[in-house]
C-alpha cells in the first residue's frame, strides 16, 4: 500500500487546499506571518504521514502521525486566534 492509499493522507491534502483558499483571503500584511505559518503547518500534516508510512516500522509511523496531529491542533488554535483578531470570520 502507498501512503497516497491512505485516506487520512487523503484528507490532509484536502485540508491543505481549503487552507490555502481560507488564507487567501488573509490580508495582505499578513502575508508573511499568519499566511505563512498555517499554510506551513498544513503541507507539513501530509509531508508527515507520507514520510512515516515509507519509515516501515510502526513506531516511526506512530510518531509522524502525532507530529501531524499536533500541527492540526497549531493550525486550530492559529485560526482561532485570527478569528479572535479579526483576521478571519468563519462562515
Amino acid at each position: 500500500m502507498k501512503y497516497s492509499d491512505l485516506l487520512v493522507w487523503q484528507k490532509s491534502m484536502d485540508l491543505v487546499a481549503d487552507v490555502y483558499k481560507l488564507t487567501a483571503e488573509f490580508p495582505a500584511d499578513e502575508r508573511f506571518g499568519l499566511t505563512s505559518q498555517i499554510r506551513r503547518a498544513a503541507v507539513s500534516i501530509p509531508a508527515n504521514i507520507a514520510e512515516g508510512h515509507g519509515r516501515k516500522s510502526s513506531g516511526a509511523f506512530i510518531n509522524h502521525i502525532s507530529i501531524a496531529l499536533w500541527l492540526n491542533h497549531g493550525i486550530g488554535n492559529t485560526f482561532a486566534n485570527c478569528t479572535s483578531t479579526g483576521i478571519h470570520q468563519p462562515n
